[in-house]
């Protein structure tokens, strides 16, 4: 395969980082008032938000991005593909965070809580200053293997136009009629960007207990 074919398959490499960082970010970042929300003492809030985060989960991530894509940008207000694939990667990255998050606070222990309490720490200091750091700890390892799942769910993207990488890689495909080497090089790429996730979150899961066992 020459330089030129790979050219084009870098570029949707590029669009492929960019949509999984940003569906990533935009689910870390919905995940937490979700989390609250889920975690609300006023059960109509609760529910709603447990009903909500079922939906979204519940749904295809292609269904999605027809829907937004086809429904929502075809009638209502006009998005590009990307900002469609966007938006629906990172609606469906924040229900999957809020519920990592949910388990993740869930394993500390409730005498934490009542030893928080009993020294008159208010619930926000409890969450921010003892619960977060060990629910980070927690939850590190599971955001982590839904990143890599996340990564590869971009491909869903191509069905609505984004050029990402196997999107790329079809049209090479097709043009080439070398479809096994294409394929097998894309499949390679996606290991690429796999790899160095996986290893990250074991290095920075070996320092955060490092940290707690001292």
């Amino acid at each position: 395969m020459s330089a030129a074919d790979l050219l084009p398959l870098l570029r949707g490499l590029v669009w492929t980082i960019a949509l999984t960082a940003g569906a990533f970010l935009i689910g870390a970042i919905l995940g937490v008032p979700l989390l609250v929300a889920r975690r609300s003492r006023f059960w109509p809030v609760s529910t709603l938000a447990m009903v909500l985060i079922q939906i979204v989960r519940s749904i295809p991530p292609i269904l999605w991005l027809f829907l937004i894509f086809f429904g929502l940008g075809m009638g209502l207000m006009p998005i590009s593909p990307f900002h469609a694939a966007l938006l629906g990667l990172g609606m469906i990255a924040a229900a999957n965070m809020a519920e990592i998050y949910r388990g993740a606070v869930a394993s500390i222990h409730h005498g934490q809580w009542e030893a928080a309490i009993a020294l008159d720490l208010s619930r926000w200091s409890v969450s921010r200053d003892i619960v977060a750091p060990q629910a980070f700890r927690v939850a590190l390892p599971s955001a982590a293997s839904y990143l890599i799942g996340l990564m590869k769910e971009t491909a869903v993207a191509s069905t609505i136009g984004v050029s990402e990488l196997a999107y790329q890689g079809n049209q090479l495909s097709q043009l080439s009629y070398r479809g096994l080497e294409v394929f097998a090089l894309v499949g390679l790429f996606y290991v690429l960007l796999s790899l160095p996730i996986a290893w990250l979150s074991r290095l920075a899961d070996s320092y955060l207990l490092a940290k707690v066992a001292r």
